[in-house]
């Protein structure tokens, strides 16, 4: 019997483009998690490249430099271009871009997906990349923005801000969040976990989560959530009510109320409703189950209950996300139009979207990030 020879994947291809100073730790978030995103056969999802403006060194802002292996002719190479952190004076302080930044933007092919990490959305904000779009930065630096920037919708009060083939993640940590929605969104849910939990960091964040969490570890483990959320978490077909938590949190409905904005910046309502739908979401994906098998082990109840929620948070239906997505996490499908995936996710605009994962548009990826579910 003749050996079947699976096809060579084409890792989707990312470009880190630095700008000093450097935010070092926003350029290593960058390979560091998308490169650690794998097939089940150990194949790389994405090739990460890491460039500067000239091909030299880059100084960080924190004493060292960093010596990326490329330069700008790396950049018409590029699928998805990310802009990290920077503390450059004119960009920075005047809003205005610079003859070698514009120099290498202009090197990017048509199509290209623009993404940057914290402050470098004011980079992409002198670049006119957010003319009219929603976006976020660094709540720190939010009123400087704003100041050189009016003409881009800030919200600096969430994780990320997905607007299709242009997204933005607040400081350091969502950067994180924000490769691991790239992933999901580009390659599905599962593919996302394994990265994150090889980065051993939490899977999932919605990008409207609030960027200031007051207590992310509570001064002692009986006051925590955590237990309560495990325990729902693998009980979502029958954990129906926020009451049902407060009975196994053994808390007051107000106390554990305050405690699960303390501890995920969500209400326990929301948190619950999230869990539904990551639930859902990976049944379908990695699942045949019928829809209404789906929505009963999700804790939605009926199939009705599912179609009304994904049709109102992610503007699809069950069938139509997994004719999408559905089946192992083995990359872009021959025929199907690109762009990236709904779970976790903003965007308020329609229509097709640049990325490598098939099938989808940006009118299924309306939700999470395009409202603050901590209010």
């Amino acid at each position: 019997m003749s050996g079947h020879r699976r096809p060579h994947r084409v890792p989707h291809r990312v470009v880190v483009l630095c700008i000093e100073p450097l935010v070092g730790f926003d350029m290593t978030l960058v390979p560091q998690v998308l490169e650690a995103a794998r097939d089940r056969q150990g194949e790389r999802y994405y090739e990460v490249r890491v460039a500067s403006l000239d091909g030299g060194p880059v100084r960080t802002h924190k004493g060292y430099a960093v010596v990326p292996d490329h330069g700008p002719e790396t950049l018409p190479w590029a699928q998805t271009v990310v802009i990290p952190g920077m503390k450059h004076p004119v960009i920075r302080g005047e809003g205005r871009t610079t003859p070698e930044l514009e120099a290498a933007w202009a090197l990017l092919a048509p199509g290209t997906r623009k993404v940057s990490v914290c402050t470098g959305a004011f980079a992409l904000g002198a670049l006119g990349v957010l003319d009219g779009l929603r976006a976020t930065t660094h709540w720190e630096h939010a009123e400087e923005f704003r100041a050189l920037f009016p003409q881009v919708d800030l919200d600096p009060d969430v994780l990320f801000v997905d607007e299709g083939d242009v997204l933005t993640s607040a400081g350091l940590g969502a950067g994180i969040d924000l490769c691991l929605h790239l992933i999901r969104a580009d390659f599905g849910v599962e593919a996302a976990n394994n990265a994150a939990r090889g980065c051993v960091v939490p899977p999932w964040r919605e990008g409207g989560q609030a960027q200031f969490i007051e207590h992310p570890v509570p001064p002692r483990p009986e006051q925590s959530t955590a237990a309560t959320r495990a325990w729902a978490s693998a009980n979502l077909r029958t954990v129906t009510r926020v009451e049902d938590l407060v009975t196994h949190a053994r808390m007051s409905e107000r106390t554990l109320s305050r405690r699960f904005r303390a501890e995920t910046g969500l209400s326990p309502q929301q948190w619950l409703l999230q869990a539904r739908l990551q639930r859902a979401l990976e049944l379908l994906e990695r699942t045949d189950l019928p829809v209404d098998r789906v929505a009963e082990e999700a804790g939605f109840g009926t199939a009705a209950a599912l179609r009304h929620r994904m049709r109102q948070g992610l503007a699809t239906t069950p069938q139509a996300y997994r004719l999408t997505f559905a089946g192992p996490a083995a990359g872009p499908r021959k025929g199907a139009v690109a762009g990236p995936r709904a779970a976790a996710v903003t965007g308020r605009r329609e229509g097709a979207v640049a990325g490598p994962r098939a099938g989808a548009t940006a009118g299924a990826r309306k939700e999470a990030a395009a409202v603050h579910p901590g209010t």
